[in-house]
This record gives structure tokens, sequence and C-alpha cells, in this order.
């Protein structure tokens, strides 16, 4: 078939018009229009959908704290004192209830209870119960809404991390952040409005993979893709002019190049190339803001001195989580941070205290920067895996030492800023952090909860793909927990 019989073919009904009769008519009315567009959408390089909030919104902006390979929820945020009785014993069938388990540990003679070595304490006026690991976010307790029963459909890393960031184990769905992308725009014309970073871990254990899908844009257009900083080098590669090229050379290219593929969408249609547009300018204004952004030496001694020691080395947690709230005050829509490393089905022990280590610090340092900044109640931050661990031990269990294996079945995630009740703990789990006995909430419940802060409708955010009307939060019914909003 010949390309361009193809082409048409592929048009859509507006193109198809936009390319006939009503072309002159649209000429006419434009600038007619001109005066009176919304100064924003001339303003801004990525502008909202139309209609878009879809009411007034609480926040403007996530930062996705991700702890790739599923923490411990039972070392960390479900407090479960009754375990000690249980040590060494094998979990109850009626707690099990014939559940499945990961062929890691379904061939174990035995699953041997494995209570936390940790001790647990009442933080704050709300008295919500924190691991000692975590002393520096135990801070914030007034200011956090724990979910101790999130749940999953996936058992295994690569389905459930993409389950948790596009609300489907299926790839080739957008991410969190490319929805917010594309429904909320960006209000940074110099910064994407979707940035990843993948901060590099300090226990020394073996990691799970990270997977571009986890920020991807999918069938949405590929401009709303996360931009991942590298950590080592030029943060962005190929950002900078080659040698010989000045910045004004580079801007008197990319005009030609706008002029021609504006040209090829004129005749084409396809909507790729107004993205390719879009990517080329922000790609020339990258060169000067993200230099200047990862330039921490504006930066007080105070300020420097809260992330933690790691702060200065790029790359670590503590430079990243910086960065998170240097983007948020420049306008970037969602920061996500992948930490990795918590895939913990050995020596738990000893790899969580590193972990923590790496985050806790940074992340209490981020809640009191923005809360300081007038930043955290516009902005709201979650901080979670793919799914918890087992209370039952994988391999050899000690007092001291001992494995959790993957548990979708409930996990704890947190949430905290704009939109969010504070200082509150939602749902229970049973004695053995192994079934939800109150107040479930999925994975895509949360988002829809994220979305609401957002000022959006999980219901309402839809793009046709395949002949349906997709949806982050999928198709069936999910809804926004009442009890974390404020």
């Amino acid at each position: 078939m010949h390309p361009l019989f193809e082409s048409q073919i592929h048009h859509t009904r507006r193109q198809f018009f936009g390319q006939t009769g009503l072309r002159l008519g649209g000429i006419a009315m434009a600038s007619v229009l001109a005066q009176q567009s919304s100064a924003v959408a001339a303003e801004r390089m990525m502008p909202p959908l139309p209609g878009f909030p879809h009411f007034p919104p609480k926040a403007k902006a996530v930062i996705y704290l991700h702890m790739n390979g599923g923490p411990s929820q039972i070392d960390l945020w479900d407090y479960k004192p009754v375990l000690n009785e249980h040590f060494d014993k094998d979990l109850p069938d009626s707690i099990r209830k014939g559940q499945r388990i990961t062929t890691m540990t379904s061939g174990q003679t035995r699953l041997p209870v494995a209570p936390s070595k940790f001790k647990f304490a009442q933080h704050g006026q709300c008295g919500t119960w924190i691991s000692e690991l975590l002393p520096h976010t135990a801070k914030h307790a007034d200011d956090l809404a724990v979910v101790r029963t999130v749940h999953t459909n996936a058992i295994n890393h690569d389905p459930a991390c993409t389950f948790v960031m596009t609300g489907s184990e299926v790839p080739g769905k957008p991410s969190l952040g490319s929805w917010l992308s594309y429904g909320l725009g960006s209000e940074s014309n110099n910064l994407p409005a979707f940035v990843v970073l993948t901060p590099i871990w300090s226990s020394g254990a073996a990691a799970q993979a990270l997977f571009t899908r986890m920020w991807s844009s999918g069938f949405l257009p590929s401009n709303l893709n996360g931009v991942a900083l590298r950590s080592v080098g030029d943060p962005v590669l190929y950002v900078q002019n080659p040698p010989g090229v000045t910045a004004s050379d580079r801007r008197v290219m990319l005009d030609a190049l706008a002029k021609l593929n504006q040209k090829s969408f004129t005749e084409l249609g396809d909507p790729e190339i107004q993205s390719r547009i879009s990517q080329y300018e922000m790609a020339f204004r990258m060169q000067s803001s993200v230099p200047e952004l990862v330039d921490l030496s504006g930066e007080t001694k105070a300020t420097l001195e809260m992330y933690g020691p790691e702060v200065s080395k790029p790359g670590t947690f503590a430079a990243s989580a910086l960065l998170a709230r240097r983007m948020i005050e420049r306008g970037v829509r969602v920061v996500q941070l992948l930490h990795r490393g918590w895939d913990q089905h050995g020596n738990l022990p000893r790899d969580i205290t590193s972990q923590c280590y790496d985050t806790d610090q940074p992340i209490g340092a981020l809640l009191t920067d923005l809360k300081q900044r007038g930043l955290l109640d516009s902005t709201v931050v979650v901080w979670g895996g793919e799914f918890g661990r087992t209370v039952y031990s994988q391999g050899t269990l000690t007092k001291e030492n001992y494995g959790r294996d993957h548990h979708p079945r409930n996990f704890c995630m947190w949430l905290a800023g704009g939109g969010i009740k504070r200082g509150t703990v939602y749902g229970e789990t049973d004695d053995f952090s192994y079934n939800i006995n109150k107040d479930p909430c999925h994975v895509n419940d949360l988002n829809a909860t994220i979305l609401h802060c957002l000022g959006i409708d999980n219901e309402r955010f839809t793009f046709k793909f395949q002949g349906l009307e997709q949806k982050l939060t999928g198709v069936e019914g999910a809804k926004p927990i009442p009890a974390l909003l404020t």
C-alpha cells in the first residue's frame, strides 16, 4: 500500500475535516479568538487538557518514593507483637487458607513464623506504631496517612511493579506520571513534566531490574515519557552541544527542523511528529535548566546537613531526594524515585537496615524541607513498594536472621501532603500480617486517591485506545478512599 494512502486511512476525523472545507473556517475562528485564549495556555509549553482539573485540587505535584523489591511491612509499619509467641512455629493453615505462594518457598518443608527483631514505638500525637529503623520518618507521624491494607494482583516483581505504576500487569500502559502529565500538563517550560531518578543502594544485595515501562507513556504521546536523569556524568545523554556548535546555532537548526516537521504533520497527521517537535524544544531548554537544577552549591549548609552525609554524592538517595524538592520548586509535575535492593529473601535484618540508612534521613528531610517552604500542602508524597513480605521465613530462621518471600495479600504504603488526611492509619490486618481484617485498599484505589488530590476524577480520566476508554485505575470501579482525604 502507498504510504500516503495508508496515512489517510489512519487519519482521525478531526484531521480529515481539518484538511478539507473546515480549515479556512478554523483559520478565521482562530484569528477571532486569538486574544481570548487562555493566558496559561499561551505561556505553558504543556498546558492541561481542556476542563482539567475536574474540580479544585488540593495538590498540584507528586513525589513518588518507590522502594523496589517489596519492603517488609512486618519490620517497618505493621506492628505485630503477638508474633513473638509464635516464633519458629508453623504458619497455621487457618491463616494461609491455601493461598498461593511463590516457587521460592512452596518447596519448603515448613513455613516457620519469623517475628520482627526490630523494636516498634508509637510516634506523634496520632500514636502511629513505627519501627526503630525509621527514626527520621517517624518524626513526621502526624503528617502521614499510613495504609496497612494495600493489596495487589501480582506475586512476582515485574508484573507487580508494572501494576503499581500503570494499573495493569500488562505492559504497554501509561504510568501514573505520564497520565498526570497528560491531564495536567506542566508548570515548567524548561524541565520535563515527569522526571525519574534511580538512586544507588548500599546494602550490596542483588536487586531486581528496573524496566522503563514503570515510567513509560505507553499509548499516550511519547513526549509524556518520564525523563530519567543519570547519576554519573551528564544527567541527560547528548543534551549538551558538541564542540563547535553554539546555542544560537542549535536554535537556528531547531527552528528549521520544526518547520519541516510541521510540514510533515500537515501532510500525514501523525501526532508523534508533534511530540518530536516538543521533545526537541525541551531538550534545547534543558541544556541550561538541567545543569542549574543539579548544582547544589546554592543550598544552605543546614539544608545539606538535614539530608545527611550522602547528599553531596551524586546518585545517592539523599542527593535524589534533594533534587526532587528542587524540581517541585521549578514546576515539575511528577518526580519518581526508584530505590532498589528491597527484595530480601535472606539476610533481611542486615539488608533492610542498610536500605533504611539510605532512605530514612533523606525522606524525613524531604518532608521537613517541603513543609518549611510551603510546598507540602501542594505536593502529594507517596512511599511504598510493589508488594509486601511473608510472616514466615524463607530459608534458615534464627532470632537474629531470617528472610521473607513475596506477599501481595497486604502491605503498607503511606501518603502525605496536599489533600491527605494527616496522622491517620487506615486498615487492619490479622495477627500474622497475612490477611486483611478491615478496610482493604487495592492498588488502583490508591491511585484513584492520588488522582483525587490533584483534582482528577479517575472515572472521567480516559484515553481511547484499541477501542476502549482506557483508565489508569482499570475497569473494575476503583474509587478514592474518603478516609485518607481531607
